[in-house]
């Protein structure tokens, strides 16, 4: 299936209307949406299927999967999880115009920007639904965390959703989630649950919020699937410095369009785990050599890798992405500085301009 519409208002809308899309007439760079209202109650499509830019999987699929079993990887793959980067460290004193991300593993990162602190995806939890206890520790402690300002979602997969980790947080906390998700937020008590279509907008505090499409999907349940949307984030402070968090994604021609519609991306948190088999996953979940191309089509200046290297997801040796990542940057004659693959629990700061 290949990518047929996408929605700026909770309809669709052909993608010959994409605003992120160039032509003659237009500007350089689109002019971003105005922020939406905040927590505001809004209606959705039942089912966001037609943004999906590949088919799911069919029976045929399912059954080689079966047949195949390759989802693990093998003793030789596994032995070097005591090898595998964790380096906790105090997390970094900041102000207003510096921006900072300390990785807490996985999807989830500590993220210092315009003042505010932002979890991203978090889990907390040893485990999650049907996949084995986690391979590294949390890498900040979650009596560590300073107040929490704000919490961005991608989408609803229990390994960026977890419901016990987000138990923790005072149901006043402002959520930024995809649409169609508010729901299962509301069951739960938050009262400050903001969901955005792609290409929208929401604002807290003179940070600006910006929902964009992913290549991927939604299910939570066997009756829910692409029942919400799911996608990435980008954060842009006062001064314009810009973060980008792409949640879970394959490699695909979104990218390039969210360059052009934000550009100057001055670090992009990129997945680079849990992509083999391939052929089972690549429409979903980037290898290491497809997120740098990535990272190079949305024209950031930093990448850093995450979703690797905490749960034992798909087939590859556990250390296999960090080397592949570090061999695809070179490759790509990318400045190695640039490139911040940083061990679990670890800090970078950007300096403000």
């Amino acid at each position: 299936m290949t990518q047929q519409s996408e929605s700026t208002t909770g309809t669709t809308t052909r993608e010959a209307d994409d605003p992120a899309l160039p032509s003659p007439l237009a500007p350089p760079h689109p002019p971003l949406a105005e922020p939406r209202p905040s927590a505001e109650r809004r209606v959705w499509p039942r089912t966001f299927h037609d943004r999906l830019t590949a088919p799911l999987p069919g029976l045929k699929a399912i059954a080689r999967f079966a047949r195949e079993g390759a989802v693990r990887p093998s003793p030789e793959g596994l032995a070097d999880i005591p090898r595998l980067p964790y380096a906790p460290g105090p997390l970094p004193r900041v102000d207003a115009r510096t921006i900072a991300v300390t990785w807490a593993g996985h999807a989830s990162w500590v993220l210092r920007i315009g003042g505010l602190t932002v979890l991203t995806d978090p889990v907390w939890s040893r485990r999650i639904l049907g996949t084995p206890a986690r391979i590294t520790p949390v890498g900040v402690p979650w009596e560590e965390l300073p107040r929490v300002d704000a919490v961005v979602i991608s989408h609803n997969h229990y390994d960026h959703l977890d419901a016990p980790t987000l138990r923790r947080l005072p149901r006043d906390t402002p959520v930024f989630a995809p649409a169609g998700l508010a729901r299962w937020f509301h069951r739960r008590r938050f009262t400050r649950v903001t969901e955005l279509d792609w290409w929208e907008a929401a604002e807290l505090d003179g940070v600006r919020f910006d929902f964009v499409p992913s290549h991927h999907w939604s299910k939570r349940t066997l009756t829910d699937t692409c029942h919400s949307l799911w996608g990435g984030w980008v954060l842009t402070d006062r001064d314009g410095q810009r973060v980008y968090f792409a949640g879970d994604t394959g490699y695909g021609h979104w990218f390039s369009r969210i360059g052009r519609r934000y550009p100057g991306i001055d670090l992009a948190l990129f997945p680079i785990g849990a992509y083999d088999p391939r052929w089972w996953l690549r429409d979903v979940h980037c290898n290491p050599e497809e997120a740098v191309r990535a990272a190079q089509d949305l024209g950031a200046r930093r990448m850093a890798p995450m979703h690797w290297a905490t749960f034992v997801l798909s087939a590859e040796p556990v250390l296999e992405p960090l080397t592949r990542v570090r061999e695809a940057w070179d490759k790509a004659g990318l400045p190695r500085e640039n490139l911040w693959d940083m061990p679990i629990g670890a800090s970078r700061v950007l300096q403000g301009n």
